[in-house]
């Protein structure tokens, strides 16, 4: 299939699925009118929970695209699927420990409650940091392998909003990770049992978790046309997530209020911050090297 044609049949389909679930789900949700069990159905004494299905099923599809790009740059299967396997275990080892590390105080005074991810507490910046050192160490110390480092970030980068924006409907179901009150026309109703202390005399919110979702979306849909259309050198995706999802991040985490602080500096404010100027510093490299490689030819 030509790359263009994938990249609208890409684009309309996930901008369907999108609107279609804003139409149905928000609308009496927001209004107050009906809220959502965080659980879709139980088993004795296991439960299956929206937001598990949400991130599962994200990974699922953000991998079956990035298997077609990997096939597309001749990267062997096996060689991705294992990455992939090792990534998603290190990812979720790093994220809920870099949680863990800015919640010290609680977690030094409940030590049983930190292998309990299922009570909440996953950190994507520390998801993204362990993701990158894992393939990292896969490209490093793989004998033949057939990724090479900031191609398998690449890779990853091009997907992973794709992911985080299906996974941020989780935090829908679950009643959480949204904003300061707000009377806008999309404002969302949040039961009194689920708001924040110091927020219980408020009903109507800005519903971050959307916010995020929908500009993820979009970060998605420009990786995927870049990685297919424009790349020149591994490591320019990478660097164009870093700047773009540091600039949407940064801002919705100004209206969250649950967010994590380091001093009276919001942390994840501060994480972006750092990722842009990152993320800007190696795609200005990466771009002089290839103007240098032209002048050369």
């Amino acid at each position: 299939m030509h790359k263009d044609k994938y990249f609208k049949i890409m684009s309309i389909s996930t901008l369907t699925i999108f609107i279609v679930a804003c139409i149905t789900l928000l609308p009496p949700r927001f209004k107050g009118n009906i809220s959502y069990n965080d659980t879709i159905f139980t088993l004795g004494s296991i439960s299956i929970k929206w937001y598990g299905l949400l991130i599962s099923s994200s990974i699922l599809i953000a991998t079956l695209i990035a298997l077609k790009q990997s096939r597309r740059e001749k990267i062997l299967e096996d060689d991705l699927i294992n990455a992939i396997i090792i990534g998603i275990v290190v990812s979720v080892i790093s994220a809920r420990l870099y949680y863990v590390l800015f919640n010290l105080d609680y977690f030094s005074k409940n030590p049983s409650e930190i292998l309990k991810t299922y009570h909440g507490g996953m950190a994507i910046h520390g998801a993204i940091l362990g993701a990158i050192l894992s393939t990292y160490l896969y490209t490093k110390f793989k004998k033949n392998s057939s990724i090479k480092f900031l191609q398998g970030t690449d890779l990853f980068t091009h997907v992973l909003p794709l992911s985080q924006a299906i996974g941020r409907w989780g935090n829908f179901f679950n009643n959480e990770a949204y904003g300061t009150p707000t009377n806008l026309p999309w404002k969302m109703f949040v039961e009194p049992q689920n708001r924040m202390p110091g927020y219980e005399k408020f009903e109507f919110f800005h519903p971050t978790f959307l916010y995020e979702s929908f500009f993820d979306l979009i970060i998605f849909l420009i990786l995927l046309y870049y990685i297919r259309n424009k790349r020149e050198k591994f490591g320019e995706v990478t660097a164009l997530y870093m700047m773009l999802y540091s600039i949407i991040r940064g801002n919705i985490e100004l209206l969250r209020t649950d967010s994590l602080y380091i001093g009276n500096i919001k942390q994840n404010v501060l994480i972006s911050i750092v990722l842009f100027i990152i993320g800007l510093i190696l795609f200005i490299n990466l771009k002089k090297k290839r103007s240098v490689n032209i002048e050369k030819k």
